[in-house]
C-alpha cells in the first residue's frame, strides 16, 4: 500500500492519495511509514523537476497533497508523545532561494514531538537570519533544508556564516537532492536522510 501512496502522490492524484492515507491509518499502519512514502514520492518529483519533466505548478500541487497527508498524520503522532523536558534548542529553515517547506515541516514537527525546542525560520532564509536566530536563542544545533540543487551553495554559505560568527553549533542538512557528498561540499556536520535520521542526530548531539 505504501507504493500505491507513492504512485498517487507522484501522479498528482490528490483524492486518491488522501484516501489511501486514510486506509493505511485505519488499518493501523505506523504513521512513520506514511511519512516515508511521502519522502520517497517527493524524491521522485524532485528528480523530475531537476530533469525538466515537471514544473513549478506540479511542485506546488505535490506540496498541497503532502500537506493534506501530514495533516492527517500529525495528530496521531502527537498522541504518542508526552510533554517531556526539552532536550535542546535547534534553529531550522529552508535555505535562501528555496521555497519548499513540506520536508522541513515534517522534520521540524518530528524534532518537536521528540523533545526539542524548534525555532522554525520558514523558507528562503538568508545565512544572516540563521546567525541572528542562533545568537538570539542560544541554540546549539542548526538544521538546513533544501529540496533542489540550487540549495547547495546557500547551504555552504550558511555554514560558513555560522563559522565566521564564531558560533559553536552542529549543522545538519537534508532534503530532496541532498546526500553525504553535499554534506562534504557544504561543510555541514551531518546529513539526515529523513526525519527520523534528523531526530537521531539531534539526540546524539544533545547527549540524550
Amino acid at each position: 500500500m505504501s507504493q500505491e501512496l507513492i504512485d498517487a502522490i507522484t501522479d498528482m492524484r490528490e483524492d486518491d492519495a488522501l484516501n489511501i492515507t486514510d486506509e493505511m491509518l485505519e488499518k493501523g499502519t505506523d504513521p512513520l511509514e506514511v511519512l516515508e512514502a511521502c519522502r520517497l514520492a517527493m524524491e521522485v518529483i524532485g528528480k523530475r523537476f531537476e530533469e525538466g519533466d515537471c514544473f513549478v505548478p506540479e511542485l506546488i500541487l505535490a506540496g498541497e497533497v503532502m500537506k493534506g497527508i501530514t495533516d492527517k498524520v500529525k495528530p496521531l503522532m502527537q498522541e504518542q508523545t508526552d510533554d517531556a523536558k526539552k532536550l535542546g534548542k535547534i534553529v531550522f529553515g529552508t535555505v535562501q532561494g528555496d521555497i519548499h517547506d513540506i520536508a522541513k515541516d515534517i522534520v521540524a514537527f518530528m524534532l518537536d514531538i521528540n523533545g526539542f525546542e524548534v525555532h522554525d525560520l520558514g523558507v528562503d532564509v538568508p545565512p544572516a537570519k540563521f546567525v541572528d536566530k542562533v545568537k538570539e536563542t542560544g541554540a546549539t544545533m542548526v538544521g538546513l533544508s533544501g529540496f533542489l540543487t540550487l540549495a547547495y551553495d546557500p547551504m555552504k554559505d550558511t555554514v560558513e556564516a555560522l563559522k565566521a560568527a564564531g558560533l559553536d553549533v552542529k549543522v545538519m542538512i537534508g532534503g530532496g537532492q541532498i546526500d553525504d557528498q553535499i554534506r562534504v561540499y557544504t561543510g555541514a556536520d551531518a546529513y539526515g536522510r529523513d526525519a527520523m535520521a534528523a531526530v537521531s542526530l539531534a539526540k546524539q548531539w544533545a547527549g540524550a
